[in-house]
């Protein structure tokens, strides 16, 4: 098993030095749903929800989100993206909606943790929007499915 790298000698967090890695093109997809009622997903479906287009917000919340990795979770470095897509899909016989992103980068490291902020904060917008009609929605399966680039390569699921 390898090291934790966020962790220097002394046991102390730190940011990773990534400055003499190699700039390559970086990829990384991340997934998750949120379940709900058959009720509350109609509504998102038929777009009769009164707050207005809820898979249209929350893609537009999982771009902005993306941006703002680094200021969220403590140790990533703050990356320039070149390009960010939020999928977000109903899934009727599920009864919920399915959240897949993609992100890139041309970079010295990975755009895991930016793809999987973008699919979360997608969910909770969705959570968020539909909360009046629906306290009991569930998000789950939030994952990276695949990544490549950098020296590790490339990286898929089982």
């Amino acid at each position: 098993m390898s090291e934790l790298t966020h962790f220097n000698q002394r046991g102390e967090a730190h940011m990773v030095d990534v400055g003499a890695k190699d700039s390559t093109h970086r990829i990384a997809i991340a997934e998750g749903r949120i379940t709900m009622k058959p009720e509350t997903l109609e509504l998102i479906r038929s777009g009769g929800h009164k707050k207005g287009d809820v898979l249209g917000i929350a893609r537009v919340a999982g771009i902005m989100a993306s941006k703002r990795t680094a200021d969220l979770v403590p140790l990533c470095h703050p990356l320039m993206l070149t390009r960010v897509e939020v999928d977000l899909k109903v899934e009727p016989k599920d009864s919920s909606v399915s959240c897949r992103t993609t992100v890139e980068t041309r970079g010295q490291t990975g755009v895991e943790m930016e793809a999987l902020t973008a699919t979360q904060v997608a969910l909770l917008t969705v959570y968020d929007m539909c909360k009046a009609v629906d306290r009991g929605m569930t998000m789950e399966g939030i994952r990276v499915v695949r990544k490549s680039g950098g020296k590790s390569g490339d990286w898929s699921a089982p």
